[in-house]
């Protein structure tokens, strides 16, 4: 009697872990949004597991890097560091090397785990959860608690199924976003397309208005390009173009907005910046572009290029989105009347130019 009992009880646990296991995988497959699909992971894997804390890191193979992007449990002090290396000998090198789940049951007994921050933050025990898909690692996921304890190994086992579902997940997220970042980027600047400014302007506009913030717009267009291009040929054009836009990149903040607008024309967006600030970060394009455009096409052609560039900001210069953009358009083509290669803006109390 007590054998069938126990029977009855094992076969009960094994199918409702394998219930919770249907609902893991129903979690992670049901978005194709990264940051989503990673905090279901994480969610979904410490209710399986019944761990109090944890985290999910995507990997770069070629930088060998781990980058930080879902975590729950954990203090302020431990989730800062954001980004870090794959140490020779630690466990995460330890797990990306076999392939395979790793758990450590006490950390204090472990001669190789030697993580400061992990055992500063009070980690006893882990699971360490490669995420593989096609025999390439995409992620790590770390369940933690903060007690020394045995784990389940049948749980553990159903891990290893769930980790597929995940990283079967990561990798379609992953497909997902690039795919939406094609339809939105051009190809020969590696900058925002003309479609993505149609789509972006307005909600920026937006939200500068419902907050209260500045918002600033640049314009500049190549000076010359068509006389550049018949002169040196549309090759050499394109890698002007490909130049500028790696130019602008560099120069601007995480939260700027760069559009290749068309042809030789840019726009770039600068959310909670007022007027006098978007002058400066202007200036530093159209000297950066006269100076780095020689050595580019050093070898090529004989000169590099310049721009004309306009500037205007919400509120200073109008509060509709057509107003500031034939503003902008104007004061561009004001720049390139009034000599080219330098930046025009609109102050309030009248036009003026910076040479």
């Amino acid at each position: 009697m007590t054998d069938c009992t126990n029977c009855k009880d094992s076969l009960e646990a094994q199918v409702k872990a394998l219930k919770d296991l249907i609902e893991v995988a129903r979690a992670v497959v049901s978005t194709l949004d990264l940051d989503t699909v990673l905090q279901a992971i994480l969610t979904s894997a410490m209710r399986f597991s019944e761990t109090p804390a944890g985290s999910v890191a995507l990997y770069d193979d070629r930088k060998m890097e781990l980058s930080l992007h879902a975590h729950a449990g954990l203090s302020a002090n431990f989730i800062k560091t954001e980004r870090w290396d794959v140490n020779p000998g630690g466990l995460t090198q330890k797990v990306l090397s076999a392939g395979e789940i790793l758990f450590i049951e006490d950390t204090l007994e472990t001669p190789f785990f030697n993580n400061p921050i992990a055992l500063n933050e009070g980690i006893r025990s882990l699971i360490c959860v490669p995420l593989v898909i096609q025999k390439r690692t995409v992620g790590v996921l770390y369940l933690d608690d903060f007690v020394p304890r045995q784990f389940d190994r049948e749980k553990l086992n159903l891990l290893s199924v769930l980790s597929s579902f995940a990283a079967m997940a990561i990798y379609n997220a992953k497909l997902h976003n690039r795919t939406k970042l094609m339809a939105i980027t051009d190809a020969l600047t590696g900058l925002h397309n003309h479609r993505y400014f149609q789509q972006q302007f307005p909600q920026e506009l937006g939200r500068a208005k419902r907050y209260q913030k500045p918002l600033s717009m640049i314009m500049l267009d190549v000076d010359d390009f068509k006389k550049f291009n018949d002169t040196y040929g549309h090759a050499c054009g394109d890698l002007v173009l490909a130049a500028i836009g790696e130019i602008v990149t560099m120069t601007l903040r995480r939260v700027d907005f760069a559009f290749r607008y068309g042809g030789e024309e840019f726009i770039v967006l600068l959310p909670e910046t007022r007027l006098e600030s978007a002058i400066q970060v202007a200036e530093r394009l159209r000297e950066r572009v006269e100076r780095e455009t020689v050595t580019a096409l050093k070898g090529i052609a004989s000169h590099g290029v310049t721009v004309s560039v306009g500037v205007v900001a919400y509120p200073e210069n109008g509060s509709g989105r057509d107003k500031l953009f034939n503003k902008v358009d104007a004061l561009l083509y004001r720049a390139k009347g009034e000599g080219k290669n330098r930046v025009y803006c609109e102050q309030v109390n009248g036009e003026g130019a910076k040479d």
